[in-house]
């Protein structure tokens, strides 16, 4: 062995021996692992418990649309797994783990709290939202990047070197403290955001601010088992080496580009003049896996929409369980949920059962078969956006608008356009629509010409039309005389699943209307119309009050996702009340539980995918460098997010297409790494103790990472 191991050893037996530090609950497990699982569980429920309400905070709260919104939100997840490099810089090279992970945490915990102040409504007005808002997420995405290569190795190195089981079984519990903490999050930070109400709305402060809350939780027990850590020195980057070493060897081969040097085997190999020859073998392999890296942001760009695409597709379906009504929001509790189940499935019972049956299915094969299984998933989510779609209304574009004609009358009323060939229609009294109308335009804005034929009596209604607008033609009698009202409509369904309601008052009196808790106010006599008002899904009756007298009807369910007209008017000569529900923009009918089979195909991906990645890319890798691949590992994920941005500006295109797209996408990837694959050399474990005994020099690594060997949701989360 080499001398610096000798001297190790006689360094150790002439040292006094170490305090022995406190055992957990009288096991060979140091106390101190409590304090950093305890503290992980805090800041992953942190973590996803504000992001998942994030997408929903764009479009709701900040009223951005769903591609700004969806760029929006995953630029901070791919910075957010930038940001890793510089923690493992700080620590490694600078102030160690422990200091790093304080300083980090607290710039971690003033994010949340500049973003929970900027989701206050009476905070500043839109721009300071949008401001505080957008630095709270900067702030967040540094500290829970930096942080991240940090904790779990700082776990890692609680344990002495022999303690390999032990180690091992930490990271398990280190695991489920993640998804424990990324379902009770994805759970209750909805219900928060969604079931208090403040400031006249949705919570999104309170939402916020007990993630924030856990991540001052999350710091404070982290300091408290700071006299129980063992906390290495900070020794150097070996991630700084590589670099240095791959430019050099570039640099070196172009400088010589032109003079009759004796080729190299390998690119690499150019280093030679600086670098020692194992130091140049090890950088080899990690350029090797590197390269199998390349491929596998477009996972990444499918797998972290499930916070963004997939939530707002919740958002225009019916959550309706019976008993309870699930938030667009709470979906992604399925994947935690799912991971926590698959986990144990595939490594007791599908894996063990494909080895029984003899079949070679290497890590590599598992991740290529979980890229199928994330880009199946897309095609599922294309297929419920074709059915999402049905209840959507579309929107109308340039020389476009979309008309609707409803009759009060108490017999038919035809109605002929000039210059249409699509007319007459004939409308029934008080008969929904089935559809609106298409009108193309001459202009921007243009008078058309309705001829409304009541008992032979025609009346001519010229009224002015819009562009990208739509419209409700109200059609009453007076004497035998038909005429009609023009009110322009909503044609987009209201946010978060809710409803939207107006009300058109057709009495020859002002009514004061309220249905629950929403008060519509005073709507004037002759066919006043409210402005629409959102709702919550239920069953609801409309009380009306006019200069007399006060009555309750019933106005029957109020749906999810639906925008409606209700014409109060005279049923009889007794002047009794008459209620027409008109749904001009169709309820939510496709079921959000249709979302479930494109969860469990995107969760079975991501356990073959990105748990196999990480077991894949530690057992390839030399001792020193295993943290250089977790940091390349953790860039894919970064580098995921930056395709979503891309497409989502860059493609206009309807969602479903937009779904298989990014299927067809990944798709081709998958055959693309299956192929890079193929012609992929494992290196065994005899391989890597066998170069490390080859080495020249015993040279101690510049830091000892040794938590990464174990990480698996740490570094896909």
């Amino acid at each position: 062995m080499g001398k610096n191991k000798i001297d190790g050893e006689i360094q150790k037996e002439l040292s006094p021996p170490e305090k022995q530090k406190p055992r957990l609950c009288g096991t060979s497990y140091p106390l101190s692992i409590l304090f950093v699982v305890v503290n992980e569980f805090c800041e992953r429920f942190s973590y996803y418990g504000m992001k998942a309400i994030l997408t929903l905070y764009f479009t709701n709260f900040l009223y951005w649309d769903d591609d700004l919104s969806t760029a929006i939100y995953h630029a901070f997840s791919g910075f957010a797994y930038f940001t890793p490099v510089l923690g493992a810089l700080i620590a490694d090279s600078w102030l160690g783990k422990f200091k790093t992970i304080i300083i980090l945490s607290i710039v971690y915990v003033i994010g949340h709290v500049v973003k929970s102040v900027g989701a206050v409504p009476t905070v500043g007005d839109h721009t300071a939202h949008v401001v505080l808002s957008m630095l709270g997420l900067f702030l967040i995405a540094l500290g829970t990047g930096g942080i991240k290569p940090c904790v779990a190795a700082f776990g890692g190195d609680q344990f002495e070197e022999e303690q390999d089981s032990e180690r091992s079984r930490f990271f398990s519990f280190f695991y489920l403290s993640i998804n424990a903490g990324s379902l009770l999050s994805t759970i209750i930070t909805p219900m928060l955001r969604a079931e208090v109400q403040c400031f006249g709305g949705d919570c999104y402060a309170l939402a916020f601010g007990v993630p924030a809350a856990l991540m001052v939780i999350a710091l404070v027990v982290f300091i408290s088992g700071s006299g129980l850590y063992k906390k290495l020195p900070p020794q150097g980057n070996i991630l700084v080496e590589v670099c240095s070493c791959i430019g050099f060897s570039i640099a070196n081969r172009w400088r010589h580009r032109s003079k009759s040097y004796p080729r190299r085997e390998h690119w690499l190999d150019w280093a030679r003049e600086k670098y020692p020859k194992h130091v140049i073998e090890e950088i080899k392999m990690v350029t090797r896996v590197l390269f199998l890296y390349l491929p596998l942001p477009m996972f990444w760009a499918l797998f972290d929409q499930q916070g963004s695409r997939w939530t707002l597709q919740a958002a225009r379906m019916n959550s309706n369980f019976g008993g309870f009504v699930i938030q667009p929001d709470q979906m992604q509790t399925i994947n935690a949920l799912l991971i926590v189940i698959f986990i144990p499935i595939f490594d007791m019972g599908i894996y063990p059962l494909v080895r029984k049956c003899k079949i070679n299915f290497t890590p590599l094969r598992r991740m290529t078969l979980g890229m199928v299984f994330a880009a199946l998933a897309f095609v599922a989510a294309a297929i419920v956006e074709v059915g999402v779609q049905k209840t959507v209304m579309p929107e109308p574009v340039a020389k476009e608008s979309y008309i609707q004609f409803l009759n009060l009358a108490d017999e038919n009323i035809n109605v002929t356009v000039q210059g249409r060939d699509d007319f007459p229609v004939t409308i029934a009294p008080f008969q929904d629509p089935d559809s609106y109308t298409k009108l193309q335009l001459d202009a921007p804005n243009q008078a058309f010409s309705f001829n409304i034929t009541y008992k032979n009596n025609t009346e001519i209604c010229h009224r002015n039309i819009s562009e990208r607008s739509a419209y409700g033609i109200l059609m009453y009698t007076e004497v035998n005389t038909p005429h009609c009202t023009l009110l322009e409509d909503q044609t987009s369904k209201p946010q978060k699943g809710k409803a939207a309601v107006r009300i058109v008052n057709a009495f020859t009196e002002d009514l004061n209307v309220t249905m629950g808790d929403v008060n519509f106010g005073t709507v004037y006599k002759n066919f006043g119309s409210s402005l629409y008002k959102t709702m919550d899904r239920g069953y609801y009756k409309l009380v009306y009050q006019n200069a007399t007298a006060k009555q309750v009807v019933d106005v029957g369910l109020v749906d999810f996702g639906a925008v409606y007209t209700l014409i109060l008017s005279n049923a009889s000569k007794d002047s009794s009340l008459k209620i027409w529900k008109t749904e001009d923009v169709k309820a939510n009918t496709m079921h959000i539980a249709w979302q479930i089979p494109q969860y469990v195909l995107m969760s079975a991906g991501e356990v073959m995918f990105s748990i196999t990645g990480v077991e894949f890319s530690y057992s390839q890798a030399p001792l020193n460098m295993k943290a250089v691949l977790q940091s390349g590992w953790l860039l894919t994920v970064a580098f995921g997010n930056v395709v979503v941005i891309i497409v989502a500006k860059a493609a206009y295109m309807e969602q479903w297409a937009e779904f298989l797209l990014f299927a067809c996408l990944l798709f081709a990837v998958s055959i693309i790494f299956s192929i890079m694959a193929y012609f992929y050399t494992y290196v065994t474990s005899e391989q890597l103790v066998k170069k490390e005994e080859e080495k020249e020099e015993e040279i101690p690594p510049p830091y000892r990472d040794i938590s990464l060997s174990s990480v698996n949701k740490q570094t896909m989360m």
